[in-house]
């Protein structure tokens, strides 16, 4: 009995995570016809189902895309991913892995002013891995990167956008790019954490090797922890937050 429950639980939930990606597609037009999509894979929970996804729906032929996927290695970063693991995983799904190594400085500042303008590691790490992933898409002809942001990501940013920088904004599900002829979509943007956790668990994906150094050393730690408070609450507060966002039009942008 224990058994079948456990059965029933596993296909509701990926029944619920292939709902939500069908209806965040369908809802921002995330994929059309002749798609070419390079997919930011971190290894993470997140990035491997982002990949599952994307190369199962690309098996079928509406809408026709193609998927290819970027691992970036921070040099300077003790933030490690098993790439033998990641290069099998993608080859079971059919989809060709791309390596690079990149790197950024983190200078000691001289002054408390030049402390207050220097840029954080997580921003500089996150620049330079975006950087990678905008010259690998234009080199393959690729027009979309895909992130595996997903909604519990999405509401953090809001609030913290909101807490320090006094703006009412987020990551959004579709963000076209006028200055490259690149799109950036986030096709997990339906999804809660939990649901991501829970089928990473159950199918088994390695994690990584080694954690960031800066991981708790953020803002976003402490959003994070607000949320959950926030969420105590009101258990609503998730589906307020995202009908506000959608309504004042930030889950789809241009810039």
């Amino acid at each position: 009995m224990e058994k079948l429950n456990q059965d029933k639980e596993s296909h509701r939930l990926e029944k619920r995570l292939n709902e939500r990606f069908i209806k965040a597609m369908a809802t921002y037009h995330l994929i059309e016809d002749d798609d070419r999509i390079l997919v930011g894979l971190s290894g993470g929970k997140d990035s491997l189902l982002l990949t599952e996804l994307l190369a199962k729906r690309s098996c079928i032929q509406h809408p026709r895309f193609k998927v290819e996927a970027l691992h970036v290695r921070m040099e300077n970063i003790h933030y490690e991913s098993d790439t033998s693991y990641l290069e099998q995983f993608c080859g079971n799904l059919g989809v060709k892995l791309h390596i690079r190594t990149t790197s950024f400085e983190i200078g000691s500042p001289a002054n408390a002013r030049d402390a207050r303008r220097q840029k954080q590691p997580c921003f500089l790490c996150s620049w330079m891995r975006r950087k990678e992933l905008f010259n690998l898409a234009q080199e393959l002809g690729c027009n979309k990167i895909a992130l595996g942001h997903h909604q519990d990501d999405i509401l953090h940013t809001a609030l913290m956008n909101l807490t320090f920088q006094g703006r009412f904004g987020s990551m959004p599900a579709l963000l076209k790019m006028r200055k490259m002829p690149l799109t950036i979509i986030r096709p997990l943007c339906m999804m809660e954490e939990k649901d991501i956790k829970a089928y990473a668990d159950l199918h088994g994906y390695q994690k990584q090797a080694k954690l960031c150094p800066y991981e708790t050393d953020s803002h976003r730690t402490d959003i994070r922890r607000l949320y959950e408070e926030i969420e105590r609450m009101n258990p609503e507060a998730r589906y307020s937050i995202w009908n506000a966002l959608n309504a004042d039009s930030k889950l789809i942008e241009e810039t």
